[in-house]
């Protein structure tokens, strides 16, 4: 069913200005840029690692609290949507929104974990510089 972990979102108050710090001081890379206002980014660490860095609604005084549970969303790159949907739909889980287009290309659909954590399964186009 899942393929391979593919990124980690991190909401940022200036997602220019942190992907900039990613890319500075920890040498990640910019494999794709929204062009949009407000902007988005997947930078790239070396082994494979992304992080989709975007921008935030509201700024928690406690989100780099290293004890607090949860992270912002987990996005699992799977062959086929609908098939790892209705998977899941047989383990109990409840799908609330609808198939949305992916930022990069190919197809989102969010769900949440047990504890309420968002995580979403996206599929690619054969050709797309995000699939593993």
């Amino acid at each position: 069913m899942i393929r391979t972990v593919e990124h980690l979102g991190l909401p940022a108050s200036n997602p220019t200005q942190l992907k900039d710090w990613y890319v500075n001081v920890l040498g990640a890379k910019v494999v794709f840029e929204s062009g949009q206002i407000p902007p988005a980014f997947f930078v790239q660490f070396p082994g494979g690692l992304m992080l989709e860095i975007y921008q935030c609604e509201s700024v928690n005084p406690v989100t780099g609290h290293n004890t607090l549970a949860g992270f912002r969303h987990l996005a699992l790159q799977v062959e086929s949507i609908e098939q790892a949907k209705s998977e899941l739909e047989k383990k109990g889980v409840i799908f609330t929104e609808q198939i949305k287009p992916a930022a990069g290309g190919g197809r989102v659909l969010f769900f949440r974990d047990g504890e309420g954590n968002l995580l979403h399964f996206v599929d690619r186009p054969k050709d797309s510089i995000f699939r593993h």
